[in-house]
């Protein structure tokens, strides 16, 4: 497969301090990619680097054989990326429905069959769709979330964090649904702690410490890693 998505030896820096040090990763056109890390190794600053947030000072970010290293966020954003943020990120005081068209706002035409489908998804964003987004669940926010950016249609979906605060059940309900949203053709780059949950649906993994990758591989490899068996999967 080729590759949507490359990170080539990237260094970031938030004033004097070193975050991202020769990261260089891909996620190719339908994969899921999941990339693993404890806290403050510099799993969300990578995936601001994917999106224009944070630049790099050195190394290059090529988006389907295109350097967009020094390209705005909304440049990315209409060439087909899109983000589920950490914490969800809802807007409280839109309804469901006007926070799903808020994630169309670069698209022309009948959304339709795009609300369909989230909705398909989502059956209780429907049940839902004239509610305030700040009254719902955290579940329910989070399955926004994830509808919103899908309604841009992305080739590339970052995700930062998805189980982040939810309880169990929700959190195995939510990675069937990013693996039914893989499933669709999308390409997902999923940043993640709960490593157990991530490997058992990715195609491919990454393993973040203190800024540098220190392993990747197929996700079942990963998953059979005796250092990240110890690190991060309780084992």
């Amino acid at each position: 497969m080729s590759a949507l998505l490359e990170l080539r030896e990237v260094d970031t820096f938030y004033g004097e301090i070193h975050i991202l040090q020769q990261v260089s990763l891909t996620v190719a056109a339908g994969e899921l990619v999941c990339l693993l890390g404890g806290n403050a190794s510099g799993k969300s600053t990578t995936l601001k680097t994917c999106l224009g947030i944070v630049r790099p000072a050195s190394g290059q970010v090529i988006f389907d054989g295109e350097d967009i290293s020094g390209r705005p966020t909304s440049h990315r954003i209409a060439q087909g990326m899109a983000i589920v943020p950490e914490n969800r990120r809802v807007f409280g005081p839109m309804t469901v429905m006007e926070n799903l068209e808020l994630g169309a706002y670069l698209r022309d035409g009948d959304l339709s069959e795009d609300f369909q489908r989230v909705f398909d998804l989502f059956p209780r964003l429907y049940e839902r769709r004239g509610q305030l987004a700040g009254t719902l669940s955290g579940g329910e926010q989070q399955m926004l979330a994830m509808g919103r950016a899908l309604m841009s249609r992305p080739r590339l979906l970052l995700m930062d964090e998805p189980s982040m605060g939810l309880a169990p059940v929700l959190v195995e309900q939510s990675f069937e649904i990013i693996a039914d949203v893989h499933a669709q053709g999308v390409g997902i780059l999923v940043v993640e702690q709960n490593a157990n949950m991530a490997l058992s649906i990715a195609d491919r993994g990454y393993v973040l410490q203190t800024g540098r990758i220190v392993l990747s591989g197929p996700a079942g490899e990963l998953a059979a890693h005796e250092d990240l068996k110890r690190a991060y999967l309780g084992r």
